[in-house]
């Protein structure tokens, strides 16, 4: 059976820039997602929160858990960028449809130029 583990440094990252782009402290935030500050400081070291905390974190990013669930048995195919942004951009309550459509534009012609550089390597 493949086994997956919480990436607490992915999580503890997006938190971190959330936290900056809204002008939190630490201890703002956690009274915001509602969790002790203690939880934050052990995610910092790298333990897990507990299932609850997870819970009110992730909702708080308005992101879904498993963006943070990381299984040990990695597919051979990684998914097309554009196949998990597009429902991420899409979620933006700040974006218009244009502007959706032209940042998924913007960012197809870049990954096109990366493969192409990468090709020609």
């Amino acid at each position: 059976m493949a086994r997956a583990h919480l990436d607490v440094q992915a999580l503890y990252s997006a938190l971190d820039k959330e936290r900056e782009a809204r002008g939190l402290s630490w201890r703002a935030l956690a009274k915001q997602v509602g969790v002790s500050p203690s939880t934050l400081s052990r995610m910092a070291n790298g333990q897990k929160p507990d299932v609850d905390a997870f819970s009110a974190l992730t909702s708080w990013l308005g992101t879904k858990a498993e963006t943070y669930v990381v299984s040990e048995v990695r597919s051979t195919v990684e998914p097309d960028l554009m196949t998990e942004l597009a429902p991420l951009l899409r979620a933006r309550k700040d974006l218009s449809e244009k502007d959706v459509e032209y940042l998924e534009q913007l960012i197809s012609s870049t990954v096109t130029r990366f493969r192409a550089d990468r090709s020609n390597v």
